[in-house]
């Protein structure tokens, strides 16, 4: 296992899981259907969905190959702040803003993490 950090390990299991299953939701869920209609970008769901599960299996993959737990947590920030900027767009509530953003923000926490062990970026 790469990091050594079981704080960060636990941070990257909680993404992960979280975007298998939200990813398995995009592509399946009625419910996100009609949330990918009202946002205006249906035919964008089997793609968010489908990068939601790459960006999760990348950060487990990650936890033995430390450059997949880059790529990932990079692919999941940039994805959820997207959301989050759709969701201002739409003028949605703050709560209903709230997950994008934490999803957001912890991706980027791993990323930076990650960065900053491998000396590629000092905080």
């Amino acid at each position: 296992m790469v990091t050594k950090s079981p704080s960060l390990l636990v941070a990257i299991l909680f993404s992960a899981i979280s975007f298998i299953f939200f990813g398995y939701s995009c592509l399946t869920s009625p419910f996100m259907l009609a949330e990918f209609k009202r946002y205006g970008l249906n035919k964008y769901r089997h793609l968010t969905g489908s990068l939601q599960i790459l960006g999760s299996l990348a950060l487990l993959a990650g936890l033995f190959y430390l450059p997949l737990i880059v790529i990932g947590s990079a692919g999941l920030s940039v994805l959820m702040f997207m959301g989050l900027a759709i969701r201002i767009h739409l003028r949605d509530s703050f709560i209903k803003s709230t997950p994008s953003l934490f999803y957001a923000v912890l991706n980027l926490a791993i990323l930076l993490a990650v960065l900053r062990g491998l000396n590629l970026f000092f905080l």
